[in-house]
């Protein structure tokens, strides 16, 4: 069969893609499955290079190096809580080749059109066997290029279904290259982390999409490519708008979505280009994507509508006054505290990452359980600013797997705790979810740590934190406020174990 290697490479890319998304949702499986993916990628990229469309080894190569070198460079400097907006800017170069990939089967249609037409011969026309009459001389079908024969022997009916994918390829593309560039600088930094929207709000984004679809109708009906021009440009202002009406609080889901996004644009690369492997890669990002946002808007009772439209940062009307100051705490008083208690819980958050404080959080946990104390992390979904992010971080500083819990293994505990530590976090512990049902996170299931005997919150300064949402706990009676860079604070608080 021809090609018949790289079908039989692309089905084993597959098999290892899936095993590698299964591993991850486990941490003793994750490193496995990471080798899983990347000896999956290199089949796949070995096989596309000797496949169908085989040619320009050297420009291949060149670009091969060139994103390797570039790939390298960014695994080994950037840290760990820069990794979301690494993700972020990643999926935008994914949207981006969608764009491109549908920009270039549009220019192929019209050029084997031209090719048809200067030959005296019409384009898609079927003969009587039920096969493509080519009818081309065979010097201008061998000048064309793979994807201009594959595009040359479609019938009229498959030339509008490759239409309709690159379409969506270039529409779900443009979309997800802005937005992920929007959601790469409000995690960066570089941009305003509140919600803002233009004059108009959602109604601008329903007008953009509602021109989007006319003009992909007139497209399909043979309008000509500046339709397409105008798509994209509507697109890619929908990912704008979209994601800058998005708060700070909602960006671990936009991350997920957008994740989920540009898989769909993968997928549709793989329709437009006739390349099986992209398709079901694809499609196993989009629908793990997916799958992972909704699980994310469960665990804070959201709608994946309401996320997407609006996101965290407006309150539905005036908030409850929050009570009482924060009371300080130094080291010494959190070490007596820990030498006193059997049970303690920590909870990590994006501030521990920021300070790189976990290696010094599993030191104190290695002290703590020395002397038989019970300790154990509560993670919540949405912990950090991308899903994962306070699991890898403590399996990178050596924390054992079987002490990390879920909110919903632990929650109920707390009211036996004698110790609970915040690291960092701020909306996840927040009470006001559970106290003001006009909180901007009322409804969002949180970890109930303020019900232990005893709260211990590691806190640079007096600030709101990322989402700019007061906390309550932080002014609790049983709340101490262990303020400094985390890293520092618990190098002063190891010691005074014992």
């Amino acid at each position: 069969m021809e090609f018949g290697f790289t079908i039989a490479a692309y089905a084993v890319a597959a098999v290892l893609f899936i095993l590698s998304l299964g591993g991850l949702s486990g941490q003793e499986s994750a490193k496995r499955a990471v080798w899983y993916g990347i000896v999956g990628m290199a089949i796949a990229v070995v096989a596309t290079m000797a496949g169908p469309g085989q040619g320009l080894w050297g420009a291949s190569i060149i670009l091969i190096a060139l994103g390797a070198g570039v790939g390298y460079q960014l695994a080994t400097k950037v840290q760990m809580t820069q990794m979301p907006e690494l993700v972020a800017i990643m999926h935008s170069l994914v949207g981006l080749a969608a764009v491109f990939v549908g920009f270039n089967a549009d220019i192929m249609i019209n050029n084997v059109g031209a090719i048809y037409e200067g030959a005296g011969q019409v384009m898609g026309a079927v003969g009587p066997d039920g096969y493509t009459a080519i009818g081309l001389p065979k010097e201008l079908y061998d000048g064309l290029s793979s994807f201009g024969q594959l595009i040359a022997k479609k019938t009229n009916v498959e030339i509008n279904i490759l239409k309709i994918e690159l379409v969506l390829g270039i529409w779900i593309g443009a979309v997800t290259f802005t937005g992920s560039v929007i959601a790469y600088g409000k995690l960066a930094g570089k941009v305003d982390s509140a919600a803002k929207q233009l004059t108009g709000g959602h109604m601008l984004n329903a007008a953009a999409a509602f021109f989007s679809v006319v003009l992909a109708v007139m497209y399909l009906a043979d309008a000509g490519s500046w339709t397409l021009i105008l798509l994209t440009l509507l697109a890619l202002f929908i990912g704008y708008h979209l994601i800058m009406g998005i708060g700070g609080a909602d960006m671990p889901v936009v991350v997920s979505m957008l994740n989920s996004y540009s898989g769909w644009a993968a997928a549709a690369i793989g329709f437009s280009l006739g390349n099986d492997l992209l398709i079901v890669v694809g499609a196993l990002v989009g629908s793990s994507g997916a799958i992972l946002s909704y699980i994310m808007c469960k665990a804070m009772n959201r709608s994946f509508i309401s996320v997407i439209l609006g996101g965290f940062g407006g309150a539905a009307g005036e908030q409850m006054a929050v009570e009482g100051e924060q009371v300080a705490i130094d080291a010494d008083g959190v070490a007596a505290a820990l030498n006193e208690a059997d049970s303690i819980i920590i909870i990590p958050g994006y501030g521990m990452a920021v300070a790189q404080a976990q290696n010094a959080v599993s030191d104190l946990v290695k002290k703590l359980r020395a002397k038989g104390k019970n300790v154990r992390f509560a993670i919540h979904p949405v912990a950090g600013r991308l899903p994962g992010h306070m699991n890898v971080l403590l399996a990178e500083a050596k924390v054992p797997y079987d002490i990390v819990l879920e909110m919903d293994e632990i929650n109920e505990d707390f009211p036996d705790t004698d110790v609970a530590i915040v690291i960092g976090s701020n909306d996840i512990v927040n009470p006001a979810a559970q106290e003001d049902p006009n909180s901007p996170i009322a409804g969002m299931p949180v970890l109930e740590c303020w019900k232990a005997k005893q709260v211990f919150v590691s806190k640079r300064g007096q600030g709101t934190g990322y989402s700019g949402i007061e906390n309550p706990l932080f002014y609790k009676e049983n709340t101490r406020m262990f303020y400094g860079d985390a890293k520092a604070s618990l190098d002063m608080l190891l010691p005074k174990i014992d």
